[in-house]
């Protein structure tokens, strides 16, 4: 009768040979250097994108560090670790501030060379260029913290689901995109590069709201819920208004050259004092006007003007209730 127990291999023998040298044998490392050439050669004939140059460009991380510190300074006590009160509110403003300013000139004039560098430019002044741009954007804090304000108010007022400013500070997403861009829309007011754009396209990330830095919103602006909301470049946006989750105000369809022949054209609508758009509205074209105190109600798409104090709605659709499966 045969047994079933079975000999152990021994030392040595072939079924004992380490896994590692096994691979060994089948590598194809010596392949990857023909891939590195086809990579260069992608490179050198400009038709892919590079950025080799001895020019710096901006620091994403830092860009974002500084974003999260602004937000320092605008809501004191919110984001720190740092029991703030009286006393020492002074001394940690201040020196939230001065870091800001020294993080903030060093990204900017990395911005300026490397938009020089891209678009050929002379390039000349930068460090002074920076500085003048850091410190206007400085002073501009104040104002961004009162506008701000109106817009947490604007929350208050219009959000029976929230019971107090810290909520919608520590949590609410229309607040933390209409925050950042205010940063940034200062920035490209200031014709900052680059910088702006990485700012509210982190907010764009963090929020799914996209405002290009470059639109206008006035004061008491609010973003109920806020997912899917697109505000493009050339918007103008009055006081008091509200939009909710969804709302795209866009531009036409473009040609394919858009990007060079309409670009500081405006391609996009203008939102008037004390309108209300809800849920999932497209309105689109630059000439486009929602008059002041208009309605316009979920789900519409529009491309013309629409007058003062005006409600637009949808017709009621037909509702078929039928008992059973449906087919």
């Amino acid at each position: 009768m045969a047994s079933n127990i079975r000999t152990q291999p021994t030392i040595g023998s072939l079924d004992t040979v380490c896994d590692h040298i096994k691979a060994g044998h089948a590598s194809r490392h010596d392949k990857v250097p023909a891939v590195v050439k086809r990579l260069l050669n992608s490179w050198s004939t400009k038709e892919c994108y590079e950025h080799i140059s001895p020019v710096s460009i901006p620091s994403h991380d830092r860009i974002i560090d500084i974003v999260h510190q602004a937000r320092r300074i605008l809501f004191p006590g919110y984001f720190t670790t740092t029991r703030l009160h009286a006393a020492n509110l002074e001394y940690y403003i201040g020196q939230e501030t001065s870091d800001l300013y020294e993080k903030l000139s060093q990204q900017i004039v990395i911005a300026i060379r490397h938009d020089c560098r891209r678009n050929n430019l002379p390039c000349t002044n930068c460090e002074e260029r920076s500085q003048q741009m850091t410190l206007a954007f400085i002073e501009t804090l104040p104002a961004v913290t009162a506008i701000l304000a109106t817009d947490i108010r604007a929350a208050l007022e219009g959000d029976p689901a929230t019971e107090s400013p810290d909520e919608v500070i520590f949590s609410y997403p229309g607040l933390l995109a209409i925050s950042i861009f205010r940063l940034a829309h200062e920035l490209f007011t200031l014709k900052v590069p680059i910088i702006p754009r990485i700012m509210t396209e982190h907010a764009h990330s963090l929020t799914g709201i996209d405002i290009h830095p470059g639109a206008t919103i006035g004061e008491g602006f609010f973003i109920d819920h806020g997912t899917g909301v697109v505000i493009g470049e050339t918007t103008v946006i009055g006081r008091n208004v509200r939009i909710y989750q969804g709302v795209t105000l866009g531009a036409l369809s473009l040609p394919r050259d858009a990007g060079t022949r309409l670009r500081h054209r405006k391609r996009h609508p203008t939102i008037e004092d004390d309108v209300i758009v809800y849920a999932n509205t497209t309105i689109l074209g630059g000439e486009t006007v929602i008059g002041r105190g208009a309605v316009i109600g979920g789900n519409i798409w529009l491309t013309e003007s629409v007058d003062a104090g005006t409600r637009v709605m949808l017709k009621r659709p037909e509702l078929i209730y039928a008992n059973g499966h449906i087919g």
